[in-house]
């Protein structure tokens, strides 16, 4: 199971503090999700307030 963020994002940061694996990160305004790092618990899922992360 994968995560992805979509263009929903606002940019907050909830997810990626929220992240316990440091999957998510930030570039040129965007999060992102790295697959190889996430553990796919949910975390940054439910962290999220306007609900911009799902599973693929």
């Amino acid at each position: 199971m994968a995560y992805k963020i979509s263009d929903e994002c606002i940019n907050c940061g909830a997810c990626e503090s929220e992240c316990p694996s440091e999957a998510i990160s930030e570039a040129d305004g965007k999060r992102t999700i790295d697959a190889e790092k996430c553990v796919s618990c949910g975390s940054c899922s439910s962290a999220c307030p306007v609900g911009a992360i799902s599973e693929e």
